[in-house]
């Protein structure tokens, strides 16, 4: 499809099966979107590089051709080189989760040593401007090319569009599951359009959850070579043996589908899995989840910096705030509320007030009006906020003094939510492991619907990053935080 006399990298429909039954519209728009973001990558280098010899008058300088011009091509062609060995532009991260801006910081780093060693072989005395200045700046503007691409893909996904068609093959429990996941979060681009299941499931009208079902498991490998689907999900069933889901893989060589086997560890997942080939037996690793060691203590120095940072950008908004929490009704600035940390450790959590005084003392006479899922207390007309304390919490600003609990180190700045006591009383065994890590300002929760999450999903959440954290993924988390405020779903 051509928009303004440029190719776009987005169809504007669904894909349809061509003669030979491979989804060609399918694999095409996927062609065209690495193309677009490899294109993207390489100008916004080119950009950058020229920019910073514009800004600096390195044109001026001395021996521009044979330093300065050596240099800019140098850095140009390391930061794409990097990429390339990095895997950067691979289809099976782009668009996907944090691991696509994981590949591209790594990237990037190790452009920055491969600079910095040849400056030192070379003896320049102005590579410092190439490691410092050039290379950060690649990386920004870069990520924020990538994250607009992610966007503009993401809502293509959600209107039904740039979407891989799937063939689900399991127990019907495992495979609705698939299918509700997939229904709940288009962007991440999967359509389940027919099913593999045991052979008699006693489904009505050969369907599951609306998805027609096409045969027995024993003929997924059929099913995909007639009709062109590009991923097969295999969830979990007696019928997968070992050797059924080897002899599934050989039969699906020569197809364009890649077969995805989800694992019975269904909440564990990112840096902690690794495949290892132990006496000729393909085994799934899985490492211990971090939760001390250097990059923990990286992060402890993150959250005081990035806090202390914060807290200087929004003191004067803080300043207004009080004023206005002064005038707007009777009470103090700041409401304080004991919370529970990080091996149950109980301390105190500071937020501006947006609540009538004395407002704890009425929630027993509130409590048959509860509309919180789970341990939770919530009302979305709670009579005791205030007006301006709708606001506030529309757009979490009454939640910036907690940068403070981050700066003394009770809080972080990404993490699980801070429970109260009496809800962390109730926690089984499982729920505890949210306690293993500090409470955060944001975290996944905060990005995937606040209040507005029904309590198991809100669970499942912290225990995910409890066990998968990343500073990948914090970083992520970070960002879209942002997103999540200005539209304030899910929170009241």
């Amino acid at each position: 499809m051509r928009q303004g006399g440029l190719v776009s990298p987005f169809p504007s429909a669904g894909g349809r099966l061509a003669n030979d039954g491979i989804s060609r519209t399918e694999t095409d728009w996927e062609q065209r979107y690495r193309r677009t973001v490899i294109t993207s990558d390489a100008v916004t280098t080119a950009v950058v590089v020229a920019g910073i010899g514009n800004f600096f008058g390195v044109r001026d300088a001395a021996n521009w051709h044979e330093k300065w011009g050596i240099l800019a091509f140098g850095t140009e062609v390391l930061v794409l080189g990097a990429l390339a060995v990095s895997r950067s532009w691979s289809p099976a991260v782009l668009g996907q989760g944090a691991e696509e801006f994981r590949r591209l910081g790594r990237s990037l780093f190790m452009a920055t040593v491969v600079l910095a060693l040849g400056g030192i072989a070379l003896t320049s005395r102005n590579i410092k401007l190439w490691i410092f200045v050039a290379v950060p700046a690649i990386a920004i503007v870069t990520m924020i090319a990538r994250y607009a691409l992610r966007i503009r893909l993401h809502r293509q996904r959600k209107a039904g569009r740039c979407l891989r068609p799937v063939l689900a093959a399991g127990s019907p429990a495992t495979v609705s599951d698939l299918i509700a996941r997939t229904r709940r979060f288009p962007h991440l681009g999967w359509r389940v359009e027919a099913v593999c299941t045991t052979d008699d499931p006693g489904l009505d009208g050969d369907q599951l959850d609306g998805v027609p079902v096409v045969g027995p498991l024993a003929d997924v490998a059929d099913h995909v070579h007639r009709d062109g689907y590009r991923v097969v999900a295999v969830t979990a069933d007696p019928h997968w043996s070992p050797h059924r889901l080897q002899r599934l893989a050989w039969n699906l060589e020569g197809s364009d589908a890649e077969m995805v086997v989800a694992p019975v560890l269904m909440e564990v997942a990112g840096p902690r899995l690794h495949v290892d080939a132990v006496l000729g037996i393909p085994l799934l690793r899985v490492s211990m989840p971090t939760f001390t060691g250097g990059r923990r203590s990286v992060k402890g120095v993150v959250d005081r910096v990035g806090a202390a940072l914060l807290l200087v950008v929004f003191a004067p908004l803080m300043t207004l705030v009080a004023l206005l929490v002064l005038v707007d009704s009777r009470g103090g600035v700041f409401y304080r509320q004991r919370r529970v940390g990080k091996d149950g450790r109980e301390f105190t959590i500071v937020k501006f007030r947006t609540m009538v005084a004395g407002a704890d003392g009425a929630r027993a006479a509130l409590a048959d009006r509860n509309e919180g899922a789970g341990l939770l207390f919530k009302l979305r007309r709670d009579p005791r906020v205030t007006r301006l304390g709708a606001v506030l919490r529309r757009y979490s600003i009454d939640e910036l003094p907690q940068l403070f609990n981050v700066l003394t180190g009770s809080m972080s700045l990404v993490g699980p939510r801070p429970p109260l006591p009496e809800e962390s009383a109730a926690y089984g065994p499982d729920i505890r492991r949210r306690l293993l890590v500090k409470p955060g300002l944001t975290g996944l929760w905060q990005i995937s619907g606040r209040s507005d999450l029904p309590w198991e999903e809100a669970v499942r959440l912290d225990l995910r990053y409890v066990e998968d954290w990343s500073l990948a993924l914090d970083t992520v988390i970070l960002w879209k935080t942002l997103r999540a405020v200005v539209h304030g779903h899910g929170a009241y």
